[in-house]
């Protein structure tokens, strides 16, 4: 095998390498497999998948309300400046 074959030959390998993730041992498709890499991708994105909260979580439908009459007259509330920062020009 010359040089050239080698070099196509090791490529090839290396560009099937990616979808061994779709195959079980026995080389069928395993189609649980697939989406793998989206699932990898949003579990690196999720910071805590199941978290603990220490207050209850309330929502109010007056609130949600007045909010979006706010948001229809152009009235909306501007939110408080919040420093992101601890630096000495904070």
């Amino acid at each position: 095998m010359n040089t050239k074959h080698a070099i196509v030959a090791a490529a090839a390998m290396l560009g099937l390498s990616a979808c061994a993730s779709t195959h079980n041992m026995d080389g069928a498709l395993d189609p649980e497999a697939f989406g793998e890499a989206n699932r990898q991708t949003y579990a690196a994105m999720v910071v805590n998948p199941e978290p603990v909260y220490t207050e209850e979580m309330t929502a109010s439908a007056d609130k949600a309300a007045d909010a979006v009459k706010r948001y229809n007259d152009d009235a909306v509330k501007q939110p408080d400046p919040v420093s992101s920062s601890s630096g000495p020009n904070s």
